[in-house]
């Protein structure tokens, strides 16, 4: 299969995988917030189980051809990406203009991160 594929697919793995690892550490604050901890770090390992059974594939795929920083960068992005909207739809946090700057930056540490794969590939 195409380079271009196995990461794309990784990629949406990885997106997926955000989801329910952004509720696993975030939704018991609300769900399980009168039930005592012991149920509440159950709730969030069955959520995680999920995270990973999606997060290993996709880095493994990926890792044929990107390297575990490059991984971890595209990793962090992909957090942000996706824990942005779930902070203010499903967790109720209000928009803050600081997100978008953070998000520059991490969009800055990425182009660092793959630029040699970019332009190596346009040469």
């Amino acid at each position: 299969m195409p380079m271009g594929w196995i990461i794309a697919g990784s990629v949406v793995l990885l997106v997926i995988s955000n989801v329910f690892m952004n509720l696993a550490w975030y939704l018991h604050l609300s769900k399980m917030a009168e039930r005592p901890i012991f149920y509440a770090i159950l709730f969030s390992w069955g959520i995680a189980f999920l995270e990973y059974v999606l997060m290993v594939p996709a880095n493994r795929w990926a890792s044929a051809y990107l390297s575990v920083s490059q991984l971890k960068i595209m990793q962090e992005m992909i957090t942000l990406s996706v824990f942005l909207p779930l902070s203010i739809f499903v967790f109720g946090e209000k928009f803050s203009w600081d997100y978008v700057w953070s998000a520059l930056c991490m969009m800055g540490a990425a182009f660092f991160a793959f630029r040699r794969m970019l332009f190596s590939a346009a040469s």
